[in-house]
């Protein structure tokens, strides 16, 4: 879609409807279940490993704790969500793989037990089969370039065991590429970084440049000849931080036919709520030089207390919808999507408390005036459609 009209969309779509009658709240309740249930329903990024590694957690069951389970998954319409395996940046290199490994290993454990109820997708292809089948998809990505210890081969394995995308960096700068969260060393990515980039379009693996610097992300797209994500970025021109992103670089991401999912983060989407993320990244520091058991003991400190902290945030569901509006008069409807963040955030917007809430958002975009056309684009179409050029089907 041209920026002419997207803004004409973005315009219509932003007509609200003023107070509604308590009929027309049902109807659009009704609406908002049904195209939950219709669409593909993708989230490009959860962090829900981390509760299966560390807690032990049945996914199959319905908690009382976190974002996101197989149950509260199916009454959201979200039903082919990114699993991240999310290794922190003081897990040092062959560290950083073993965490990577055991992650993967907790995935394929649940895929044992819930066999019938969630299965691991590879392409477009799997996600459409087994959405079909009324099952979970899950679509497993690494979130840290550092996770392959600058080792081509790693990268390699990690596809062998089905995984399909990379987040370049964390919240620090890997060897490779600068992180937005760190102090600029490469001026974006090495001549390795573009190694990796091209290793991961032959692979067939999805680039997902959310967390990277502003040069990194624009070296990517200068190398990379698939689309590629920011799998959970929100909009800097609403809520100033670093981690999210300018209209300048929608527009390139656009014409690169990528797609952004929008996150739902505390700091992401309200400015009230973006001095504390911001503080947050200044004062991170690295953990102390750990190995094997010690450090993983230390890492599961950090995720019990992101699992045991509810934070009180301004976002609410609105402030969601005004960064979707943002991203489609910019971008296009064709480049937007969902990346929540869920378990990976202590303060999830009011109105969307885990996943099972999804369909709050998608009455009030409803309610904006999106189509349901356009709506399944957003839940999922998009991203099924990088997916797919990317995999190859």
């Amino acid at each position: 879609m041209s920026l002419k009209a997207a803004t004409n969309f973005s315009t219509e779509a932003n007509v609200h409807t003023g107070h509604r009658n308590r009929s027309q709240s049902n109807d659009l309740a009704v609406r908002a279940r049904k195209l939950a249930d219709e669409a593909i329903g993708i989230d490009s990024h959860i962090d829900t490993v981390q509760r299966i590694l560390v807690m032990g957690e049945d996914l199959g069951k319905r908690w009382d704790v976190g974002h996101v389970d197989i149950p509260r998954l199916h009454a959201g319409g979200t039903h082919a969500p990114f699993f991240a395996l999310w290794v922190p940046v003081y897990f040092p290199g062959a560290e950083a793989v073993r965490r990577t490994l055991d992650l993967r290993d907790a995935m394929q454990t649940l895929f044992e037990t819930r066999k019938d109820e969630i299965e691991l997708a590879t392409t477009a292809d799997d996600i459409e089969r087994i959405v079909k089948e009324g099952k979970i998809a899950a679509f497993i990505t690494v979130e840290g370039g550092h996770t392959i210890d600058d080792d081509l081969r790693v990268l390699r394995m990690y596809y062998q065991l089905g995984i399909r995308s990379m987040t370049l960096t964390h919240s620090r700068n890997n060897n490779w590429a600068d992180s937005a969260t760190d102090t600029p060393v490469h001026n974006g990515l090495t001549d390795f970084g573009r190694e990796v980039v091209r290793e991961m379009n032959r692979l067939g693996m999805v680039v997902d440049v959310s967390h990277v610097a502003d040069k990194t992300f624009y070296d990517a797209l200068e190398v990379t000849t698939k689309p590629v994500m920011l799998t959970h970025s929100s909009m800097r021109a609403i809520s100033d931080v670093p981690r999210n992103v300018t209209d300048e670089m929608l527009w390139a991401l656009a014409k690169n036919g990528g797609v952004v999912g929008i996150t739902f983060g505390e700091g992401f989407i309200n400015p009230k709520d973006a001095e504390a993320l911001r503080s947050a990244i200044e004062i991170e520091t690295t953990a102390p030089v750990m190995a094997g058991r010690t450090l993983d003991d230390y890492a599961a400190q950090d995720v019990r207390k992101l699992f045991g902290t509810r934070v009180k945030v301004a976002a609410t569901v609105e402030d969601v919808a005004d960064h979707i509006d943002h991203a489609v008069k910019v971008a296009g409807i064709d480049h937007v999507g969902i990346g929540s963040d869920f378990d990976g955030v202590s303060g999830p917007p009011n109105g969307l408390d885990d996943v099972s809430k999804m369909p709050a958002l998608i009455e009030v975009l409803l309610e904006r005036g999106y189509s349901d056309r356009d709506l399944k684009k957003i839940l999922g179409g998009n991203t099924l459609r990088v997916i797919r050029e990317v995999t190859g089907r």
